[in-house]
């Protein structure tokens, strides 16, 4: 155990609304073993941003991690050539020029039919009627696994990444999470004999061609699911709710003062889709005043660090208008999420800007609920529009 401070949480409470717990700890124990989750969390976005690269000390492999039981093998979980080698060969399904010229018309495609299948309806659960599904046929093109089915995307998506997260040891929770990478095992061998006969740009055809073993396609596709499904879905409603509670802020957009990218940044810096990421002390080291110990578990808190005040004026605020740069919600050094640029442009080039100007006098029609503080987001974001 690290010599950080002791702070106890209330696990519920935490998971209700982390934002409180985590400005004290910033403020009065920035790095601080929390006994509930079983880690020291670092909070502060200074920290955060400068021991993340440190990878010689702060590890990302974790042979015996939630993570790594319940997706396999994965590029997430991997250190130095290790893990170049297998971002190299996902680079080619999500390059700047694969998301521009090969995902973008399709996203558009696929923004566009959830839409039309909305439109006359004038009401709508906006996490489970449109952005779970878009994101999830967004993913479905995206890994390859067009033999998912949208609600399987989602359901898979997030029975992993519970039991990835779950640290306090649920059975019921590890058997779902189990049972579902089983599943996403299963579709991918199914689909493989027919990319191997029409190699694609797809993420499974593409680790498939850079001779990656099955289990470290799986192990890969299981993580990209988790993270692929969960943080568009939620960043999508999420940032619809954003700007119907915020009106002010909506009128920036339509103004021409600030952008629908303005509008996605803000959102995932004020409520980050994934607010941690785990990693293992690799050798004995002091910094930040603590001294850390060879195996310890330690908690990387983006969604503290995008809210630190340090940095960000007023950071509980959302302001479309605000210099987000900063924030590292998608992390900050060599596992930078690989997928942000086609989430960019699936959430700020077409999913919000296509359901604006498409339902007429959208407007919140509800009360809207997060949960998290791995993973966050909105539970239910009820709208309505006039048809």
């Amino acid at each position: 155990m690290s010599s950080a401070p002791v702070v106890h949480i209330d696990p519920a409470a935490f998971h209700a609304d982390p934002y409180p717990v985590l400005a004290q700890m910033r403020r009065d124990t920035p790095v601080c073993f929390v006994p509930e989750l079983g880690a020291t969390l670092f909070t502060r976005r200074d920290d955060v941003f400068r021991e993340e690269k440190r990878i010689d000390v702060f590890s990302s492999h974790q042979p015996n991690g939630l993570l790594t039981r319940v997706m396999g093998s994965n590029m997430m979980r991997k250190d130095g050539d290790a893990h170049m080698r297998e971002r190299k060969a996902l680079f080619p399904a999500l390059s700047p020029r694969t998301v521009r010229d090969v995902l973008a018309p399709q996203f558009h495609d696929i923004v566009q039919g959830h839409i039309d299948r909305l439109r006359p309806r004038g009401t709508c659960d906006l996490v489970t009627d449109y952005a779970m599904p878009v994101a999830a046929d967004a993913l479905r093109l995206m890994t390859g696994l067009t033999n998912m089915e949208a609600a399987d995307m989602d359901a898979a998506s997030q029975a992993m990444l519970d039991a990835a997260a779950n640290y306090r040891g649920d059975p019921e929770v590890d058997a779902r999470g189990h049972g579902y990478a089983d599943r996403v095992m299963q579709l991918i061998t199914a689909r493989l004999p027919e990319l191997r006969a029409a190699p694609d740009l797809s993420i499974i055809s593409v680790l498939d061609q850079a001779e990656l073993t099955l289990d470290e396609i799986a192990g890969n596709v299981r993580v990209i699911i988790g993270g692929g499904q969960n943080e568009p879905r939620d960043a999508i409603a999420g940032t619809v709710w954003a700007l119907l509670a915020h009106p002010d802020q909506y009128a920036q957009i339509t103004a021409g003062t600030a952008t629908w990218g303005n509008a996605f940044d803000e959102y995932v810096r004020l409520v980050a889709p994934i607010g941690m990421s785990p990693r293992r002390v690799a050798r004995d080291d002091t910094t930040c005043d603590v001294q850390f110990e060879t195996d310890e578990l330690i908690f990387f808190m983006f969604g503290s660090a995008c809210r630190d005040n340090a940095h960000f004026d007023d950071p509980d605020r959302f302001d479309v208008t605000r210099d987000t740069g900063p924030a590292i919600p998608f992390g900050a050094g060599p596992h930078f999420c690989a997928g942000a640029a086609a989430s960019r442009t699936l959430i700020a080039g077409h999913a919000l800007p296509m359901l604006f100007d498409q339902l007429p006098n959208l407007r919140l029609a509800g009360d809207v609920t997060f949960a998290g503080w791995a993973f966050r987001g909105p539970l239910s974001v009820p709208v309505a529009w006039d048809v």
